[in-house]
């Protein structure tokens, strides 16, 4: 692996590359704000995601297991906490700004609806008549719009930059011709995301900055991680079923033969470990190879770069690639989290269409907001902006309160 530039693992100390974003050369904010004297541009708008009220509610959202299953499976919140560590670790050694890396990776699941990926599909089915729901413009949403605590604007008022990396995290969503590209390729860029442009011009056919790439691929490093120790956790299944992953493989080989007594969850731990700290070297000694390779000097040549310049190597891309394969067929397509995700998704699409037919069954600050338009898409997607802030708990006790005690199709 390629030596990250400068040694400041060990040193401990910061340096700033000439292509990592600058918080004193931010684009800034759609409602100009004095500076504040303490804290960079990125490192207040990472203050404000933590204070609001969706960051909070992550705490009971389903990362990929019904939290009351066990105290110790991740929520979206625990998940998203190690995405920032994560992230930040990657950041440093490479010269970006750690604040930046982080802000991005603590806001990309804001706009995650209740019981995880169930009810992003129940939302989106409930929606197919208008454009859909999708997860990443309803964070966008949040921070923009949802959030209400200022008194000089709806939102959180966050800099360029971080809308930027919440809408591009993954790569260009338009080409260069103006069409759907990355993961909108195929179909349609959210019309949350093109409207936003009459506010803030986020160049949707560039990359994101390194910062945003980072965050995107400590996502990545997290729940491949922390799934896997998860579905051991759950016992779906087991050590002896990760011999033959090429990269888990051999390191759960090593911990035995360096240490043939240790019990089973010192290992767990032991190997998700080995497997964090591997692939953030992985991708440290990948990218700035790519970095050095694209002779970009500043944060718009990253902007401007063919292809992103943060990755794993070809090796690891394919390991990674396999132990998400073994993760979809073992843990994610397993029968006890398809069966509470199929009833959350029913508790979900009987929740959005009380609402949208009986919109008085909302709180009164949502009522009002409903009945500010007879546009029948803006309402649904109040309803849906609605329903989407709700925790599981929330959730579960809102379907109790409209169909019953007992008659919640996702009583566990």
């Amino acid at each position: 692996m390629a030596e990250p530039p400068h040694d400041l693992l060990r040193r401990g100390s910061r340096w700033r590359a000439p292509y990592a974003a600058d918080p004193a050369a931010s684009r800034g904010r759609i409602h100009p704000e004095p500076d504040d004297p303490l804290r960079s541009a990125f490192q207040r708008d990472r203050d404000r995601i933590v204070h609001c009220n969706t960051f909070r509610r992550l705490m009971h959202k389903t990362q990929v297991f019904i939290q009351h299953e066990g105290d110790h499976f991740r929520t979206r919140l625990t998940h998203t906490l190690e995405v920032a560590q994560i992230a930040r670790s990657i950041a440093r050694p490479l010269g970006l700004d750690e604040d930046l890396a982080e802000t991005l990776a603590l806001a990309h699941d804001l706009g995650h609806p209740p019981f995880g990926h169930a009810g992003e599909r129940a939302l989106n089915e409930a929606l197919t008549v208008h454009e859909g729901f999708d997860h990443n413009a309803q964070s966008l949403r949040v921070v923009t719009a949802l959030e209400r605590r200022y008194t000089a604007f709806d939102g959180l008022n966050l800099t360029w930059e971080t809308h930027e990396g919440l809408v591009k995290h993954n790569g260009p969503v338009l080409d260069a011709d103006g069409h759907a590209a990355g993961p909108y390729a195929g179909g349609s860029v959210p019309r949350v995301i093109i409207a936003f442009r009459q506010k803030q011009d986020l160049a949707l056919a560039r990359f994101a900055s390194l910062e945003a790439q980072v965050a995107a691929i400590a996502d990545d490093i997290a729940y491949d991680c922390h799934d896997l120790e998860d579905g051991l956790r759950a016992e779906l299944i087991t050590l002896a079923d990760l011999g033959d992953l090429s990269f888990v493989g051999p390191m759960l080989h090593a911990i035995r033969a360096e240490h043939p007594d240790l019990e089973p969850p010192r290992a767990v731990h032991e190997l998700n470990r080995r497997m964090i700290s591997a692939m953030i070297h992985d991708v440290l000694g990948e990218t700035t190879r790519r970095i050095a390779a694209s002779g970009v000097q500043g944060s718009d040549d990253v902007r401007d770069a063919a292809e992103p310049l943060v990755g794993f190597s070809l090796d690891m891309a394919k390991s990674e690639a396999a132990l998400k394969r073994f993760l979809f067929d073992r843990v994610y397509r397993a029968e006890p989290v398809l069966l509470p995700a199929r009833q959350a998704e029913t508790l979900v699409t009987e929740l959005f269409a009380a609402y949208l037919a009986e919109p008085d069954l909302m709180p009164e600050d949502w009522r009002r907001r409903f009945h500010t338009t007879e546009e029948p898409a803006a309402r649904a997607y109040c309803v849906a902006d609605y329903v989407a802030g709700m925790t599981d708990r929330y959730a579960d006790a809102e379907h109790d309160r409209l169909f019953g005690q007992g008659a919640d199709p996702g009583a566990r």
